[in-house]
């Protein structure tokens, strides 16, 4: 019988694929198999951990329920937009952006800002909770009777005044 041509006898024919796998082996791909056989017996023996097994457990069912609900390519949409940004910034960028942020807080981080800010919070807290408590008015004569005292013709003069001035501060006029 020559090399070629296949015997009836299964035990023959497996010491063959042994001897030809065992002459194909080289130093190398033996080294990388052993390597290879070696990493993924420390992470079969990492799932024996209780708590790397729960981890993998629960990473597992977020990925069916994202599957489920169709959003795995929203998610890896968002990562690769993400990494796109990460790419696209330059560290000259990122230097001017913390040269705005240091700008910011050094403009608002003072005190009499501190004070206004705090200010402006308790007028409005305050301003919310009275209005809250006034039981309400309907009606054209109502509205009538509120433009008609000072007090409001005062605010709201204030108010068209204050859009006005940050309008044209805003647009450079």
């Amino acid at each position: 019988m020559d090399d070629l041509t296949i015997s009836n006898r299964p035990l023959e024919d497996l010491e063959r694929v042994g001897l030809a796998a065992r002459e194909a082996l080289t130093d190398s791909m033996i080294e990388r198999l052993t390597v290879t056989g070696a990493n993924g017996l420390e992470i079969l023996d990492r799932l024996n951990d209780e708590d790397t097994r729960a981890a993998v457990h629960a990473l597992l069912d977020r990925l069916t329920e994202l599957h489920r609900l169709g959003a795995i390519d929203t998610l890896f949409d968002a990562v690769r937009l993400l990494h796109s940004a990460k790419e696209a910034v330059t560290d000259n960028m990122v230097e001017r952006l913390f040269t705005f942020f240091e700008q910011m807080i050094t403009t608002v981080g003072n005190e009499p800002m501190g004070e206004l800010a705090e200010n402006m919070r308790n007028a409005l807290e305050e301003a919310a909770d009275e209005e809250g408590k006034r039981p309400p008015r309907g009606g054209l004569l109502a509205t009538l009777s509120l433009l008609s005292r000072p007090q409001t013709q005062r605010s709201l003069f204030f108010l068209l005044n204050f859009t006005n001035k940050l309008h044209d501060r805003i647009l450079g006029h």
